[in-house]
């Protein structure tokens, strides 16, 4: 059974900043929606991908990021850290909701052998009812997940083996990437950055 539904109060996996990290450089200007400066630029994260959702249908990145687009790769056997980023995540939509402001969620898995369309299903109906799931082979995620610069590795055997994975959260729109987050950023601070990159753009 999938043990996302107890959330525990600390991390049991391993974290990959020692990958992710190092594409955080500099602080921006005050000025600036960003809060960082990403080596190679923006357009060194993010791409074309092509999983299945949780309904089941072959989608791509230009089906599902048609405006602003919150991105997170886990796992739904994940025992306290995705179900703790993606219920942060899911209060910054509602947040946003409340502003007038239309974003959506969604969850990239990073462990496609025990991840079915229907355990994503699953997971994302409980964290928010407009997140999209997605899934796919192990093909396919190794490319949706190498596009976006993100970290994971089986840790384990057996059926309760864990997944060490990177914890970013992307902000993404049509244009490519807009900003990231790390786990200590508050909704708050995700539901107002979201909103300075829209009224930027607008």
């Amino acid at each position: 059974m999938p043990k996302w539904t107890a959330i525990a109060a600390t991390a049991a996996v391993t974290i990959g900043l020692g990958v992710t990290a190092a594409y955080v450089l500099t602080t921006s200007g005050p000025k600036s929606c960003s809060s960082a400066t990403i080596a190679g630029g923006k357009a060194a994260i993010g791409g074309p991908f092509t999983l299945v959702d949780n309904k089941g249908a072959t989608v791509t990145d230009k089906d599902i990021i048609t405006g602003p687009t919150l991105i997170y790769f886990g796992y739904t056997f994940c025992p306290d850290v995705c179900p703790l980023d993606t219920a942060r995540n899911a209060e910054a939509i509602d947040i946003l909701d409340a502003r007038g402001i239309d974003v959506l969620p969604v969850f990239i898995t990073i462990d496609p052998a025990r991840d079915s369309v229907s355990a994503v299903s699953g997971f994302v109906e409980v964290i928010h009812p407009r997140m999209i799931g997605l899934t796919g082979t192990p093909e396919q995620i190794k490319a949706a997940s190498r596009a976006y610069k993100t970290y994971f590795r089986k840790n384990g055997e057996g059926e309760d083996y864990l997944m060490d994975h990177s914890t970013f959260t992307y902000l993404m729109g049509p244009d490519g990437l807009w900003e990231f987050f790390k786990r200590d950023d508050t909704p708050e601070k995700i539901a107002d950055t979201v909103a300075c990159f829209i009224d930027q753009k607008a």
